[in-house]
């Protein structure tokens, strides 16, 4: 499935988590079974979501969509650079 239809599917099952901080924190706990990052996610961030997701065995989907398309997608007025999917 394409990463962006799958995303717009799990907006509507509503077991997203969405921000830095919030995804960082569910995936050290591993509580997270797929992080979705911006195209233009800061590099310093996901350098350490990346090694994060490694380390649980979560699953990284790099969007081909910039923070504030992102955060549409998701159906918010404001970018968004991460989104969880709890499992």
């Amino acid at each position: 499935m394409e990463p962006i239809a799958e995303l717009r599917k799990q907006v509507q099952g509503g077991k997203l988590v969405m921000g830095t901080s919030a995804v960082t924190r569910l995936l050290k706990s591993d509580r997270l079974s797929r992080v979705f990052a911006a195209s233009n996610c800061p590099e310093e961030v996901a350098n350490e979501v990346r090694q994060l997701c490694s380390s649980t065995g979560t699953e990284l989907v790099q969007l081909p969509v910039p923070n504030d398309e992102l955060g549409v997608l998701c159906k918010k007025p404001f970018s968004i650079s991460l989104v969880g999917v709890i499992r």
